[in-house]
């Protein structure tokens, strides 16, 4: 492995909810808010396994609610690193519904900018990422453009 670098697999997140009353809103749907926590939570994990650090969370975009989810529904919540900065980390957090026979439909996904911190909680420097596949250099890519974006605001 390279030098102070690491793989988007090594920072790799799983989570995994089953959906209770608790957590649904006055239409018997998923609370969107409770699923932007659990979400916030999969990110900074993948952040701080990557970073070796504390984090925490700057920017969430891309945000989108693609269908609902219902009491009961086993939510599979994936984040994987996308790109990462000087001291910033871009994580890509999707939330699938499983069903019983294990097939999954993704019902929302967003990149959240996450940023690690150091003793003082000043942002400090973390490892660069290896690109192993096309769809890492790819997403890499798509990354650098949103943060290019971001910067010309």
């Amino acid at each position: 492995m390279e030098e102070n670098k690491k793989r988007v697999q090594d920072s790799y997140t799983t989570q995994v909810q089953v959906l209770t009353q608790a957590n649904l809103n006055g239409y018997q749907r998923l609370f969107g808010g409770q699923l932007m926590s659990w979400m916030d939570i999969v990110a900074a994990v993948v952040a701080r396994r990557h970073s070796g650090r504390n984090v925490t969370t700057v920017r969430v975009e891309n945000l989108e609610f693609c269908a609902p989810a219902y009491a009961n529904d086993t939510l599979m919540l994936t984040g994987h690193i996308c790109y990462v900065g000087r001291t910033s980390m871009e994580i890509c957090v999707r939330v699938y519904v499983e069903e019983l026979n294990g097939t999954r439909e993704l019902i929302n996904q967003a990149h959240f900018v996450m940023v690690a911190l150091d003793e003082n909680e000043k942002p400090t420097p973390v490892p660069g990422l290896i690109l192993e596949t096309e769809e890492e250099k790819a997403e890499w890519e798509q990354a650098k453009r949103r943060r290019e974006q971001r910067e010309n605001l």
